[in-house]
This record gives C-alpha cells, structure tokens and sequence, in this order.
C-alpha cells in the first residue's frame, strides 16, 4: 500500500491536516478547548477557594450581609458574551469558505449506495472497490491532483440501479468524511449535495461514511490520493474508456452522453441550444442562472435540474405553461440524469 511521508504523519491528537481549512478549523477547536479549560479552572478553583476561605469555623459564625456588585456583575456576562461572539465570526468566516464553490475547481461525481463509494470523472473513467489477488475487497480511490480545488457533486443510489420492483432496494442515507480535510457533507436520497477541497499535501488520506446506513456501514471506505497535476493527468487520460470522444468533440464522454440523450428522449423539441425560445426555457447559460418560477426564485444548480427533468411542474418559470414537458421519473437513472446536467453546463 502506498502511502507519503505527509499523510502517514503520526498525531495522537488530530489526523494530519491535508487542507488550508483544516489548519483554520483546527485553530478555532484548540481556541474552544484551551478557553473552556481556562474557563473550568478560574470556576472550579474558584468554588473551590471561597468555599476554603469562607467555610463556617463555628456554630456562632453568621453569612456576612454582601450587596451587589455591579462591576463583577457586568463582567461576568460580558467577557463570555464578547467570547462567543468571536467564536461565531471566526466560525461562519471559516464555514463561508468551505461553502463557497470555485469557478474553476475540477469536479467528481460521487456515487453512494448499501455499502461502496464510486467515483466518475467527466472523462468517462469510473473509479469503483476492486478485489486483490488475495482476495480482499480494495476501497475504491479517487485521484486528485493537489493545489487545485475539487468539487464533489453527490448523491444516492439503490443498490440494484437497474431494478425497480424491489421494495426494500432504495437509497439511503450517508455521509461522505475525510478526517485529514475537515470535510463532512451528508448524501441525501432523491437530490444532489455538494462539498469542495483544495489538497495541499500529496498522499492518500481515507473517506468514511459518517453517518449510520446499514448493516455494512463500518466497512465503507475509499481513498483519496492526492498527486501532482501532470501524474493526474497521466492517469486520467490513461485510463479512460477508450473511443468515447471523437476528434471533432470538445465535450467530454459523460456531456457527450448528455446530449445523446437530449435527442433521444425529446429534450431537442422543447428546449433550444441558441437562447431562442422554446415550449421550454432555452439550455444556452442556463446553468447558474436565477430564474423565477411559480414557487418564487430559484438558482438554477444540480437540485434544480434534477428535479425539473424528474418533475417537471415541480417548479415552472414564469411564462411557461404547465402540463408541456413529460415526467421523467422511473424511466431515467442516476447516471443519464447526470449526464444530461453535464451537458446542460456546457451550454453557455
């Protein structure tokens, strides 16, 4: 097994720190830890003291009359007040960068089910668990290059994708963790999440399902394996599904499919590529873009696209009537549901 010298740092404290963020949320979680030790100390010791030096000598002695202290009083609420408060702010500054997608950040596909990752590239490359000479089930890893953010777009899936007669086949809920990057983001059935990092170290740092899915939760593992660009860009293009982009194509296989399928299921009638209207809103620099609809504003992302080609009067723009385009639900997969967002990004 291959590991570097900066992901196998030993800490019996924290797992080493692969992010920028890491660094920040480590900083806020020592500043809490040390605070609150301060904090026991000057309260316990305290308690401890007064009850020391004014504990009853004799049965004669009476509480002394004590009045308020306005001072103490103030200080009392106000140090803590003023703690809390720079917590908050240094917090939502960390948690606002760590929501805040780059433009340019290269994005994975991250696929969960009953009990395995799998990653897709928009290349066509699929990275899925393998089984070694000896027998034993290999996590999946996906490859990274490091200094550059990545954006995982989420979501769940059956166990048996093909299959739609099996009532306790159905996607679950879980939670894809990487220690070492601080990162933690639930993949929701029904809908697509999102988190994004910018490794720092090269090295292979592991993933964790943090949040209970099932009988195999302890056992879903994968691998994140941090390298330099050009060693990512020589496994990326590799070992990608050959014959899949032509020379004449500037889309990549998983948007090509994506517009395989804009023809084949009718999206060609109704939704325009030129920024003409159609039956339905025009593809040209749709992705991103605010729209408003008969629930009130929207930003057109993932969720939204998902849920217009599944349901489509779920959500209606304004100036388009109901009823137009057909329900996509149970015919579509995951994979071509996602395929037809890739294309859809493309067009600008």
């Amino acid at each position: 097994m291959w590991w570097s010298s900066a992901a196998n740092a030993s800490s019996v404290f924290m797992p080493p720190q692969g992010t920028a963020v890491s660094t920040q949320i480590d900083g806020i979680y020592s500043f809490l830890l040390i605070s609150s030790v301060i904090s026991f100390i000057i309260l316990i010791g305290g308690m401890c003291w007064f009850v020391f030096k004014y504990k009853r000598r004799s049965s004669n002695d009476k509480t002394a009359y004590i009045t308020h202290n306005h001072t103490l009083e103030f200080l009392w609420s106000f140090i803590p007040f003023c703690l809390f408060m720079f917590v908050f702010a240094w917090g939502w500054i960390v948690y606002h960068q760590m929501r805040a997608f780059p433009e340019n950040a290269l994005e994975v596909h991250v696929v969960a089910k009953k009990w395995a990752w799998r990653f897709l590239y928009k290349n066509g490359k699929e990275v899925t668990a393998e089984v070694n000479d000896k027998g034993e089930i290999e996590p999946p890893t996906m490859v990274v290059p490091v200094g550059r953010p990545v954006k995982l777009i989420m979501s769940s899936e059956k166990m048996n994708p093909a299959k739609n007669d099996d009532p306790y086949d159905r996607p679950v809920l879980h939670s894809f963790y990487i220690p070492a990057f601080r990162v933690k983001q639930d993949v929701v059935p029904g809908r697509f999440t999102a988190l994004w990092f910018q490794p720092e170290k090269v090295g292979d740092f592991w993933v964790f399902c943090a949040e209970y899915c099932g009988a195999s939760h302890y056992d879903m593992k994968a691998r994140v394996r941090v390298v330099s660009q050009d060693e990512f860009d020589g496994w990326l293009t590799g070992e990608a599904r050959p014959g899949v982009v032509t020379a004449a194509s500037t889309l990549s296989p998983m948007a090509q499919k994506g517009k395989q399928l804009y023809a084949s299921k009718a999206c060609i009638g109704c939704h325009t590529l030129n920024g003409s209207p159609g039956a339905g809103p025009t593809f040209k620099g749709l992705f991103g873009k605010t729209e408003t609809t008969d629930k009130g504003q929207v930003k057109v992302d993932e969720n939204y696209l998902r849920e217009s080609i599944l349901n489509a009067n779920a959500q209606i723009v304004n100036g388009y009537a109901k009823g137009q385009m057909p329900q996509f639900a149970g015919t579509l997969s995951d994979e071509e549901v996602l395929s037809l967002i890739e294309f859809i990004k493309t067009i600008k």
